[in-house]
């Protein structure tokens, strides 16, 4: 007599109710890790996409001041007179004289670089490409401007180099440095995990670090 097992309709082969999900295995931290490096480095990389892209093509043209595109530069002096009140004996109200030239010469830029030398003083507007210089006589209150405006490149070439740019834009320059270690970093993390192409990669990043450090070593001298 020969006898057969029958599962019960209600239940799987592994025991597991019809209908139920088994259970999933919790990801070990390896693959935790893994996630979270591809997540940290994808996000970084769009936030910071347009900064790289900028600081990439104004370093180009920063090794190269000698290209003629976007260089266009132009001069131009003016004259005129400050309104009674500027100084008081030696004390020269610098914010009155700084407003009063953006007024009538239609001046950019951040003032500073002030002075007082006798009879002239002088102040200097300067932001990206632009300085405009201003000397005054302290005794009529006359004076003569020269101011020279670059063309558009040395403008990006400046803002790259954070010259003159003001607070806002030099927290942008550190924050894009913060984010391009991030991403720097997370792509080598990622990589670590590539095992057909880790050995080749690394070796890869090993010998241009080398190169890089070499030409460095003979840029130094």
């Amino acid at each position: 007599m020969s006898s057969s097992f029958k599962p019960d309709s209600g239940t799987n082969i592994g025991g597991v109710p019809q209908g139920v999900a088994p259970a999933r295995r919790p990801r070990t931290l390896k693959a935790r890790m893994n996630v979270w490096l591809r997540w940290l480095h994808t996000y970084t990389s769009m936030i910071s996409l347009l900064v790289v892209l900028f600081f990439s093509l104004t370093g180009i043209t920063l090794n190269h001041p000698d290209w003629a595109f976007g260089n266009a530069e132009t001069r131009r002096e003016a004259t005129g007179t400050l309104p009674a009140g500027w100084i008081k004996g030696t004390d020269v109200n610098w914010l009155t004289v700084a407003e009063e030239l953006r007024a009538q010469q239609g001046l950019r830029g951040r003032a500073g670089d002030t002075r007082l030398d006798g009879e002239e003083a002088s102040l200097s507007f300067k932001a990206p490409g632009y300085t405009a210089d201003a000397f005054i006589e302290t005794a009529t209150g006359k004076y003569t401007l020269s101011v020279q405006a670059q063309g558009a490149v040395a403008v990006l070439n400046d803002l790259h180099r954070g010259r003159d740019a003001g607070t806002a834009w030099a927290w942008l320059i550190d924050l894009s440095g913060v984010f391009l270690t991030v991403v720097s970093l997370t792509g080598l993390g990622i990589l670590l995990y590539l095992k057909k192409t880790r050995v080749r990669a690394l070796a890869a990043m090993v010998g241009a670090s080398v190169l890089v450090v070499l030409l460095a070593r003979l840029a130094i001298g």
